[in-house]
């Protein structure tokens, strides 16, 4: 499967990431970075990130994008007239020709129209909506701020200012999530018409509330069931139109994300804000995870930075296995050679499947993706 062609290969720099942190709540199963909207600091943020940017082009010698994924956090959370400013401020600095794909995440409580279209006047392309679910009783249950009826509000909104490349976020494997009200989501988004739709289980991460509540019993989870509420997703979205070209996400043809797949490709990227992670040249590092000390580092002229290392030939060949085999595209049957015995075994127990000189996992075997890329990492 051919998918994005025209992007860069490893090594060139045409990838842009920029974590907002700000969201209206903080929901009790999120593990990304992201602290409560402080109006106090949000323009002390805001002037970070445009200096962070002014060192990094400076630095890389680049000033030209393919894509650019504003992630959090909840970007969306931001003004009218603050994304003005952030948006105006990385048009004067970068090649906005070059875009191909600039994705904006957006919580459905926060879409409006005038928002909606200053974003398209700016150059957004495609919105990411965290919608979860439609039912209200999961909704309230996620800590969600929006409603269902809120979020098909919104979705039509985005379609009336423009927007021709739409992604919806759901989510299974909840605690009293049915499989009937599973399958309802799933039928309520493809009613929709988005072009792109993520599909995540939910996980009981470290410093989240889910996750003290799974420790001390409170909540339990189904591994099995959640395979179940996977497979239905696959068979419901792929009967859809909906290509599964990762593990969770499914995309109409020509829609799959282009900054994702550049992730899973192991290309190089660039990450501004509190707890974004940059791929240059051999190097990965982490900016600090804490926004008031992020701005203070950037003010002070001080680089950003709370975790770094070099990516060995080991790590690039571990990663290129690990995400090669959450793709569609697979991975280079050369990379995998070392592991002749387990490969023949997968083979045979209908796990994966060759195609000319690549490896994919067959959908039996994208059902347990991380138990089979743990084999080979």
């Amino acid at each position: 499967m051919q998918i994005g062609s025209g992007i860069k290969e490893v090594g060139e720099l045409n990838h842009l990431y920029v974590h907002i942190p700000f969201c209206p709540k903080i929901c009790p199963y999120c593990s990304f970075y992201k602290e409560a909207t402080d109006r106090n600091k949000t323009q002390a943020f805001l002037d970070a990130v445009l200096l962070d940017l002014d060192r990094r082009l400076k630095e890389i010698r680049c000033r030209r994008f393919h894509t650019i994924f504003f992630g959090g956090g909840t970007p969306s959370a931001l003004s009218v007239k603050q994304l003005e400013f952030l948006l105006a401020g990385i048009h004067r600095r970068i090649d906005g020709s070059q875009v191909r794909e600039w994705t904006l995440e957006m919580n459905p409580a926060t879409v409006s129209l005038e928002k909606a279209i200053m974003l398209r006047e700016f150059g957004i392309n495609r919105v990411s909506m965290g919608v979860q679910s439609w039912d209200p009783d999961i909704l309230a249950r996620l800590g969600r701020v929006h409603s269902a009826e809120q979020a098909e509000r919104s979705f039509q909104i985005l379609r009336d200012a423009g927007f021709t490349n739409l992604n919806l976020d759901l989510i299974f494997g909840i605690p009293g999530q049915s499989a009937d009200v599973w399958e309802q989501s799933l039928s309520t988004t493809i009613s929709l018409g988005p072009e792109h739709i993520s599909a995540y289980s939910l996980t009981y991460e470290e410093d989240t509330e889910y996750y003290l509540r799974y420790q001390r019993g409170e909540l339990q989870r189904d591994t099995e069931q959640d395979a179940l509420y996977f497979e239905r997703a696959i068979a419901i979205l792929e009967d859809a139109g909906y290509g599964q070209y990762e593990i969770s996400n499914f995309a109409k043809p020509g829609y799959e994300c282009l900054h994702n797949l550049a992730y899973w490709r192991g290309h190089d990227y660039l990450g501004l804000g509190p707890s974004a992670f940059s791929t240059i040249d051999g190097k990965r590092w982490q900016n600090t995870p804490d926004t008031r000390r992020y701005i203070q580092q950037i003010q002070a002229g001080l680089e950003p930075i709370g975790f770094q290392e070099k990516i060995t030939a080991q790590i690039r060949a571990a990663e290129s296995i690990a995400f090669g085999l959450r793709t569609a595209e697979g991975v280079p049957q050369a990379l995998l050679e070392p592991w002749a015995v387990e490969l023949e075994e997968l083979r045979r127990e209908g796990y994966l499947q060759t195609e000319h000189t690549r490896i994919r996992l067959t959908r039996k075997g994208r059902l347990v993706a991380d138990s089979i890329a743990e084999l080979f990492v």
